[in-house]
């Protein structure tokens, strides 16, 4: 099974796109997404039909957050979650919309297969926490997530893409030129972000997984399109489309 991951995908239409003609090149069986299909960005809409295509996908902090009160968001990433959720509730054809909602709500927190795990944010929180780089030097919590998990477990959320290996050491792919085989009994691997990512490289990132090989890949997509349409909308904050050429 060759499969594509992909991750925060926050409303970036043109990101997604650019991924999926990648991906399409890739001879890939399925599609997995790590969550946050909205949120941030200027097209959720058009992020979330897309992505209703594809086998499996869990629930994020910025999807839950818009079918539910967003909880520890900052004032412009709530501003933007209630934007977000107003344009996902409102359509041409309230089928569409009902169709939706219905998607978020029914999203499941973790996915299981053949003992590897797919989450969001993390095993023990998977909509959430946070698991950093420098998570690495707070061994408590490194020893805790690894006890959670049977083999490999593939998350996003800080959209720092990079694998955690049980000797608490994290590898960001250019460490081992985007392609690693996985020979550890354990591993946790960030596949990065499709729409935001904060690894200082603004192309996209996502990952293709064929067991027992990882191989991230890097994007380029237009940003001066989806930065004009953030500019273009009062409850977005400029700072969102600024950050996208910066890739922090």
């Amino acid at each position: 099974m060759r499969t594509a991951i992909i991750s925060d995908i926050h409303g970036n239409l043109e990101a997604l796109q650019a991924v999926l003609k990648d991906i399409e090149k890739q001879r890939v069986d399925r599609i997995i997404c790590l969550g946050d299909v909205i949120g941030y960005g200027p097209n959720p809409r058009e992020c979330l039909d897309l992505v209703m295509k594809m086998q499996v996908c869990v629930i994020g902090n910025h999807d839950y957050g818009a079918v539910n009160d967003p909880e520890g968001f900052s004032a412009a990433a709530e501003r933007a979650i209630f934007w977000t959720r107003q344009q996902v509730e409102r359509s041409d054809d309230p089928e569409d919309a009902r169709r939706r909602i219905q998607f978020l709500m029914k999203l499941p927190r973790i996915y299981s297969e053949d003992k590897v795990l797919y989450v969001h944010g993390s095993i023990r929180n998977p909509i959430n926490e946070y698991v950093f780089p420098d998570d690495i030097y707070n061994r408590r919590k490194m020893e805790r997530l690894f006890m959670m998990i049977e083999t490999y477990c593939f998350q996003g959320h800080t959209h720092q893409p990079g694998i955690f290996t049980p000797d608490y050491s994290f590898l960001p792919p250019d460490s081992f030129h985007y392609k690693y085989r996985l020979t550890e009994p354990k591993a946790m691997i960030n596949v990065g972000s499709v729409g935001q990512p904060r690894d200082e490289d603004c192309r996209s990132c996502y990952v293709i997984y064929e067991p027992p090989n990882v191989e991230f890949r890097r994007v380029e997509y237009d940003i001066d399109i989806t930065a004009n349409k953030i500019f273009a909308i009062a409850d977005l904050d400029p700072f969102l489309g600024e950050r996208l050429y910066r890739g922090n």
